[in-house]
């Protein structure tokens, strides 16, 4: 089967989102370009690392190029999955770059695969790289995703106060106390 790479240039939406309750949850990438809907599934680090990135991004194009975001998005912007929430690959690697003559972000997630992906595969789209995913974004919009994946990161199991490890409801087995079972924190 050929390479796929899908493309959005300026979508309506992308945004990380979970299925699942906290501590048993998935998490997603989705775009959303009029009835064209893409979903990516990864890891809730990936999701994290991604908004750091974009965040730390957008700071250093505006320090060189003086490029600065517009006015955030209004509170009417739909921030949730579009489901059904079918996934077309597992991320493995992801890419940033910002496009000076187009004034945009480029996010690039690409799928998980065995064999090692070399940048000449990704740089001149060859055939035998893996499935991947090319967004677009403002920096309005890139800064806006970053703020929403920052806050789904957060909205997990909270931390233990002690070893800082994500607590179950039922609470669990805390470092600090040398195993002892420690009980929910309410």
């Amino acid at each position: 089967m050929s390479r796929q790479i899908h493309v959005f240039r300026s979508p309506e939406r992308f945004l990380a989102g979970t299925i699942g309750q906290p501590g048993e949850r998935e998490f997603f990438l989705q775009v959303v370009d009029g009835r064209r809907v893409l979903s990516v599934s990864c890891e809730k680090q990936q999701v994290a690392v991604l908004a750091d990135r974009l965040g730390s991004l957008i700071t250093e194009v505006a320090r060189r190029f003086g490029a600065q975001a517009e006015p955030e998005l209004t509170a009417t912007t739909d921030l949730t999955l579009s489901t059904p929430v079918d996934a077309e690959f597992r991320v493995g690697t992801m890419g940033l770059a910002w496009d000076g003559e187009g004034a945009q972000v480029i996010v690039e997630l690409l799928a998980l695969t065995e064999e090692e992906v070399g940048e000449d595969i990704v740089l001149e789209d060859r055939e035998d790289g893996p499935d991947a995913l090319r967004v677009f974004l403002s920096l309005a919009a890139a800064r806006d995703f970053a703020k929403h994946a920052e806050l789904v990161v957060a909205a997990g199991r909270p931390p233990c106060p002690l070893c800082s490890n994500p607590l179950d409801p039922e609470g669990h087995i805390c470092p600090r106390l040398n195993g002892y079972h420690r009980g929910a924190v309410g």
